[in-house]
């Protein structure tokens, strides 16, 4: 379990890894950029007074969804170009009900398994960019598809500084997941397309020790999503709303909320339990079997929503809880907290500021441990659950807001491109160490 002092502050940190595996703060190292140092960073600049950055984000998808990588890539995206950044996203093109702005290169698939998502277009247009020259950084992210493997390929051979963010896909769940692919993919394409890595980009200290784990040495760079604030307005009815909003996958332990809910239903008869969210591999329906075969009756499922019919969710619901095996970020959560929604998240999502802050429950995991917290948080007056939800809303438009992340992401680009130029560590950060053992995998 995460302390408190390791969920990721808005200042941006570098860590690197010990050879016993241990997370330190250093201020000298070396990498294949020439960067001689890798303190903290928090670089002050003035934009127009510096050269203006090139910058190729790559991601695999920019699916038709309002969360996840599809959200929080394309707004960071949008943020640093705000920010004076020339910017480009290159993305597989996906069925999209949404327009893309015109910086955001959609490339066709080419033929071969769908998963592996080929694109010899996008291969050949990244190699062509960095050849001529076009391009001061690559950032890539996620992992295991051939667009990550692409970014990684042209980096190496082009010497392009190189910035990856995992975005989840190097957690122990990550590689169960599709485990025999993975077991060909890892050591055949992806490990290896990460050997030029400059840096890379955690968004909390958990995902930097799935790094550690994974067996890298190259600095890790923790900055949190950001999230964007919409008009107050609660919209609470006469009842009292549970929500769970998120896919139907494993990972995400639905059926852990509902073994808790079977538990409570009868001793809460105001309350309702409300699942959303989109199905992934027909588990939505082994789900609602179990809801049958538990005998809860205060409960709808619910597909995807998006827009203010999501938002609309989240105004209307009295707590919002999370009970997942696995998170790098958890965005949902901050979508919850930012509507002034308090959260119940477990362990596995690294958000143990929810203590700190007084605007939730942050928790272990199981049925036992779930209802717990539950019982406590539903029989709390619900007066008492909005002024936690406005301490978590306030904490959100504090802490997360895109131009702070932009910034803090910005300084991290200057910092690889300028090499050793400034030795200093900010004061206000604190070194950080973990303790977990380096693996191999």
């Amino acid at each position: 379990m995460l302390d408190d002092h390791e969920w990721p502050t808005i200042s941006c940190k570098i860590i690197h890894p010990k050879k016993d595996g241990s997370w330190q703060d250093r201020r000298s190292a070396t990498s294949s950029w020439g960067c001689g140092r890798f303190p903290e960073l928090a670089i002050k600049h003035e934009s127009n007074t510096m050269k203006p950055l090139r910058v190729i984000n790559v991601i695999p998808s920019l699916a038709d969804v309002s969360s996840g990588p599809s959200y929080s890539v394309l707004r960071l995206c949008e943020s640093l170009r705000e920010a004076g950044i020339e910017l480009t996203v290159a993305a597989l093109d996906s069925p999209s009900h949404r327009e893309m702005p015109a910086w955001v290169r959609r490339f066709p698939r080419s033929p071969g398994p769908r998963r592996l998502g080929r694109s010899v277009s996008m291969a050949h247009w990244l190699d062509a960019e960095a050849a001529a020259g076009h391009v001061d950084l690559i950032h890539n992210h996620s992992l295991w598809m051939m667009p990550n493997i692409y970014a990684g390929q042209v980096a190496c051979r082009r010497r392009v500084p190189y910035v990856v963010s995992p975005r989840g896909t190097l957690s122990a769940a990550a590689f169960r997941s599709g485990s025999a692919v993975k077991r060909l993919m890892w050591p055949m394409l992806q490990r290896p397309s990460l050997r030029c890595t400059a840096c890379f980009h955690a968004t909390s200290a958990a995902e930097a020790d799935d790094v550690l784990a994974a067996g890298f040495h190259a600095p890790v760079a923790v900055i949190p999503n950001g999230i964007d604030a919409p008009a107050p307005g609660r919209v609470l009815g006469s009842r009292r709303t549970l929500l769970y909003l998120g896919r139907i996958h494993p990972i995400k332990q639905v059926d852990v909320l509902l073994g808790a809910w079977a538990r409570l239903e009868r001793s809460s008869m105001d309350w309702d339990l409300r699942i959303v969210g989109p199905d992934n591999d027909g588990f939505l329906g082994e789900m609602r079997r179990l809801a049958g075969s538990l005998g809860v009756e205060r409960v709808r499922f619910e597909g995807e929503l998006q827009g203010d019919a999501k938002l609309d969710a989240y105004r209307s619901a009295d707590l919002y809880v999370l009970p997942t095996r696995s998170e790098n970020f958890g965005m949902t959560v901050a979508e919850a907290l930012v509507t002034g929604t308090p959260a119940i998240v477990t362990d596995g999502a690294p958000w143990s500021g929810l203590r700190s802050e007084g605007a939730g429950w942050w928790i272990d995991q199981g049925v036992d441990a779930l209802e717990s917290a539950l019982r406590g948080a539903m029989s709390t007056p619900r007066s008492e659950l909005e002024a936690m939800g406005t301490r978590g809303r306030n904490w959100m438009i504090r802490d997360f807001g895109w131009k702070q992340i932009a910034d803090r992401m910005e300084s991290l680009y200057r910092w690889i491109l300028a090499g050793s130029r400034d030795d200093s560590r900010p004061p206000e950060i604190s070194a950080t160490t973990h303790g977990r053992k380096e693996k191999a995998r």
